[in-house]
């Protein structure tokens, strides 16, 4: 099924006549053709080519589908390197707001999900092709690089494109015929993503844009130094990491894991999830993975896997009756916040693994498995704020008292995000944190990799159920200076 009802470069659009391309339009609707349709059809095709006759380059699209989402755009301009979505309000002399959302609805769509717009620069605009004002005629890019949503009338048309003609291009070159056949392509999945590391890439070779690369980056170079710091010096050490929702904590665990196993092997450096369905999908997508890259048999391929991705309750339970420590010196235990206190444990041994008494919370027995090491080991620790969704998991606070209450001094370093009621359920954060603490920034993925406009969204909802009304009311003022269309 074709993406558009018409496409064309600049100059063959303006050298066609109306006729012919309402002509090209009708045969490819799929739907009635109904008297309102054409005559808007009219309207934006004339409005287009008065607007369009400085443009020397571009291309033209009208009633663009993007890809999976099922929304059809009325009119995508491809011109200097920049996307020009254009919803028409043929008719129209008011600017709604429902209307201002689904402009900016198809670039965040395009942005976030075709494949040729992930780097590009997006204006979305609003047409009201009857009302007495337009916008003034500024682009302002927000990071993501989607432009202020603009309202313009039919005369303010022209002076938009004149205005896009006049910036500087990108450096990233858009061709038509690549843009309009481009894949649906999200951020990656996790599974991509370990894949990409498994064959020995870097963490930035899966990162959408500059700002998630060195957010990452950040974040590995500075637990790797602990690493070869505790090595070096024959100490233990914790690294609690935060990040904003979709931030990538899960895949700095896992960049962490396979860089340590393919550098560091004597380390035995391990994942651990209590997310049995994920931690089965990982193993055996990297398993099938290498099997196709290399060859080697699945069952081998898999036994690899399997050691430095594992389920954090097996590895929990094989070390309930054994007095050594563990062969891995680096563990990772991701959704840390999610482990179970003392109550939940108890119970659990009791019934399920017929320990009668088991006296302590999952973050003080494993962090008490790890310290066996008598020289050095790591311990990483993935926090996610305010995600302890179920009865008995134990939340940041237990991890806390589980590492000042270790026999052996281990240096903590943690985020100074864990200062905030979401981690410490209230508490204060300097009477929770162990002698021999640092704070780092590295520690903190601040950049969505999921939604590039997630984090003000986290933020304002932990505000909120902090009952931090000031705060709240404060970011609200903030969002609507930058994001005016959502408030």
């Amino acid at each position: 099924m074709n993406r558009f009802y018409y496409s064309a470069s600049i100059d063959e659009f303006l050298s066609s006549s109306e006729d012919a391309i309402l002509g090209e339009l009708a045969a490819a609707n799929t739907f009635e053709l109904t008297l309102e349709q054409r005559t808007a059809w009219q309207h934006q095709i004339t409005n287009l080519q008065t607007s369009l006759t400085s443009v020397s380059q571009g291309h033209i699209l009208f009633e663009y589908t993007i890809p999976r989402m099922g929304k059809r755009c009325d009119c995508v301009l491809l011109i200097n390197n920049h996307i020009i979505i254009l919803e028409f309000k043929c008719g129209s002399s008011k600017y709604n707001n429902q209307d201002k959302i689904q402009t900016i609805d198809y670039a965040l769509d395009l942005k976030n999900f075709h494949g040729a717009s992930h780097e590009a620069r997006l204006i979305p605009v609003l047409v009201a092709t009857e009302s007495s004002h337009s916008d003034e005629i500024l682009l302002n890019y927000s990071e993501d690089k989607i432009a202020d949503c603009l309202c313009i009338n039919s005369s303010g048309l022209k002076e938009l494109i004149e205005a896009v003609c006049a910036e500087p291009s990108p450096p990233n070159i858009i061709h038509p015929s690549t843009w309009i056949n481009a894949k649906y392509k999200p951020t990656p999945t996790i599974i991509e993503a370990a894949q990409v590391l498994y064959r020995e890439h870097r963490v930035d070779d899966i990162s959408r844009n500059d700002a998630e690369a060195t957010n990452l980056a950040a974040t590995s170079s500075f637990i790797d130094k602990v690493i070869a710091d505790s090595k070096k010096y024959k100490r233990k050490a914790i690294c609690f990491v935060t990040g904003v929702p979709g931030a990538g904590k899960t895949l700095a665990g896992l960049n962490l894991a396979t860089s340590r196993q393919q550098h560091h092997a004597n380390e035995h450096a391990v994942f651990l999830s209590g997310n049995g369905p994920l931690v089965e999908v990982l193993q055996t997508a990297l398993a099938q993975d290498k099997k196709s890259r290399t060859g080697v048999h699945l069952s081998t391929a898999r036994r690899e896997t399997s050691a430095f991705i594992q389920n954090i309750h097996h590895f929990r339970d094989d070390h309930l009756t054994r007095p050594d420590a563990p062969i891995e010196k680096v563990v990772i235990f991701d959704e840390a916040q999610r482990a179970w206190t003392k109550e939940k444990a108890a119970k659990f041994m009791k019934a399920k693994k017929g320990v009668e008494d088991f006296d302590q919370s999952e973050p003080k027995f494993l962090l008490d498995v790890m310290d066996r090491h008598e020289e050095w080991c790591v311990v990483v620790a993935l926090i996610g704020g305010g995600q302890e969704i179920n009865d008995g998991e134990a939340g940041l606070p237990e991890w806390l008292a589980a590492v000042s209450g270790l026999e052996s001094d281990w240096q903590t370093h943690y985020s100074p995000e864990l200062d905030t009621p979401e981690y410490t359920h209230s508490n204060s954060l300097t009477t929770l944190l162990p002698n021999n603490s640092e704070a780092n920034t590295s520690l903190h993925l601040s950049v969505s990799m999921r939604s590039f406009r997630a984090e003000s969204l986290s933020l304002f909802i932990n505000r909120v159920i902090s009952n931090d009304t000031k705060s709240a009311q404060s970011l609200i003022a903030q969002l609507q200076d930058n994001y005016p269309i959502y408030i």
